[in-house]
């Protein structure tokens, strides 16, 4: 059965929002640990501020354990805990929460991979004059990955817009879950057509937005 698209563009809107929550959020959790886990790996290296070799390789090993796994199996893996800690597997909460975990992960790394390029003269200049831990990672590495780091959440976030197609799938909700439910199952390819368009004008949008604000902090 054929859509009635004088009534279906309701749903399209709905959809597109709960993409558009889902992507927003997981990015704002996922930035969080991310950053936290990404300068934790960081400075815990061999010959860093705060050297560490066992949490360095806690934290590496986990990174390396989940990055690989695909996103689509990974929530299904974790669903009973998904279930333990949201009370269900079905929505955009639901979907959110291993979405961020696999966020967070990517995300840590692309820090560290962005700090490890930072300049060690001017972390040297900056312990010469004093500065404690804290200082030299919020003022000194920080400051100086800044533009690089917006662009590897940029990239971030179009996965992320990927992830949420995936997890509609699997009754996520969002875009996903209206290809599937009301294009794939039906055989109605406007339906797959119009999702695919509204996708790509979201990344689209996210591409633009993050090399925009990067390129105001590479040209500092």
């Amino acid at each position: 059965m054929k859509v009635d698209w004088n009534t279906f563009w309701p749903r399209i809107l709905e959809a597109t929002g709960q993409t558009i929550t889902m992507v927003i959020f997981t990015l704002i959790f996922g930035a969080i640990l991310g950053l936290v886990i990404g300068l934790l790996l960081f400075v815990t290296r061999k010959g860093n501020i705060l050297e560490n070799a066992f949490i360095f390789s806690l934290l590496n090993i986990a990174i390396n354990i989940i990055r690989p796994v695909p996103f689509i199996i990974f929530l299904v893996t974790i669903s009973p805990f998904t279930r333990a800690v949201i009370g269900t597997t079905i929505g955009t909460w639901a979907a959110i929460f291993p979405m961020t975990i696999v966020a967070a992960f990517v995300i840590a790394r692309v820090v560290e991979n962005n700090l490890v390029a930072v300049d060690p003269g001017i972390i040297e200049a900056a312990k010469a004059m004093g500065a404690s831990p804290v200082q030299i990672i919020v003022g000194v590495l920080i400051m100086e990955a800044l533009g690089p780091l917006i662009l590897g959440l940029t990239f971030m976030t179009v996965a992320l817009i990927d992830f949420s197609a995936m997890a509609g799938t699997v009754g996520g909700g969002g875009l996903g879950d209206l290809a599937m439910t009301y294009g794939y199952q039906r055989f109605d390819g406007s339906v797959m057509l119009v999702t695919i368009v509204v996708l790509i004008i979201l990344v689209q949008i996210a591409q633009f937005l993050g090399n925009t604000v990067s390129r105001k902090f590479l040209r500092r």
